[in-house]
């Protein structure tokens, strides 16, 4: 076919508009459960900042005394002094004073734009360091500081693969990360034994923070578990095939099952949110940095550090597979 001598066509007309849509459309994730549900605590006061751990002793079922006898004395237990290091955590953003004059599609300004985007990626930076292999670091002139994230506190409540060894630390400040041990399958039993540990140290453990993949093999477990699908919004109501499993009820409490994209897939965590803490020595802020040329030069800060109250609050269940 052909098309009709002398026929206009678009290849040969000039002066057309473009048609840009007035929108942005990101679809990065941008979810933080860990440092949400975990909330803020008081200001931070110091780089390093300290807080007290004690234990009651052992129930004793032989604590019986004799009529008028005197009694007798036991030194007390001293408490453990335990801490973590703040970490400063920045993003910066540069734009020439030409491109924020600009008129844009999508946004007003280039420069809020780009200050809005880095403050939702500081805020998935702060979630990973939380939950990454990371030990506490005091840092010098040439070496920054790093917080001890839960991968360094978590050792009473876990069940690890062959070769995983759980951090070492009495007291201060952790200064090392567990040993990775081998990769096994994610099953129940391995839910159910951290979840008992944990009963029995007086953890009351309400949440399952595992990773994508093993939310999933999390799902196909066959125990007691709530599987939820919510119809209220949907006509006619549908057949439907539900696979996830979002709360998981045990010997010894509920918890729900959250996924959290931003933490190693080979941990799942097994919490009590208000056993941890954030505490900020700064807050996030956005300074404006003074001009040294023909441009705008922005930097956001951010300085703190996790606090963990009580480590036998939470669990581990470690070397999981990924895939």
């Amino acid at each position: 076919m052909a098309i009709v001598s002398g026929t206009g066509i678009r290849t040969t007309f000039k002066g057309q508009r473009e048609s840009l849509h007035n929108s942005i459309f990101r679809i990065s994730p941008e979810r933080v459960p860990f440092s949400s549900a975990a909330g803020v605590g008081p200001k931070a006061k110091s780089i390093t900042e300290e807080w007290q751990t004690d234990a009651l002793a052992a129930a004793d079922g032989t604590n019986a005394q004799l009529e008028g006898d005197d009694t007798s004395f036991s030194t007390p237990a001293a408490t453990v002094r335990v801490g973590n290091i703040c970490q400063i955590l920045n993003k910066s953003v540069i734009l020439s004073d030409t491109l924020e004059d600009l008129d844009y599609a999508g946004r007003k300004s280039a420069l809020a734009f780009e200050v809005m985007k880095r403050g939702k990626e500081i805020k998935r930076d702060w979630e990973t360091i939380l939950l990454r292999a990371q030990a506490g670091v005091s840092g010098s002139s040439t070496v920054a500081r790093t917080l001890a994230g839960l991968n360094s506190w978590v050792k009473t409540n876990e069940s690890v693969g062959t070769s995983g060894v759980a951090p070492v630390y009495t007291s201060g400040v952790p200064g090392a990360v567990r040993t990775d041990g081998t990769q096994r399958a994610f099953t129940e039993t391995i839910a159910k034994s951290v979840i008992q540990a944990g009963y029995s140290a007086g953890a009351e453990m309400n949440t399952i923070m595992v990773g994508p993949y093993n939310k999933t093999v999390f799902s196909g477990f066959q125990g007691q578990v709530t599987r939820n699908f919510d119809q209220s919004n949907v006509s006619p109501s549908p057949t439907a095939v539900i696979a996830s499993a979002d709360v998981y009820v045990s010997d010894f409490g509920t918890l729900r099952v959250i996924p959290n994209l931003f933490q190693r897939e080979r941990d799942a965590w097994f919490l009590d949110f208000s056993m941890v803490e954030a505490r900020f020595l700064r807050a996030l802020k956005v300074k404006k940095l003074g001009k040294s040329g023909d441009a705008e030069k922005r930097l956001m800060v951010m300085e703190g550090t996790l606090i963990v109250k009580q480590e036998a609050g939470l669990g581990i269940a470690a070397d999981l597979n990924v895939s």
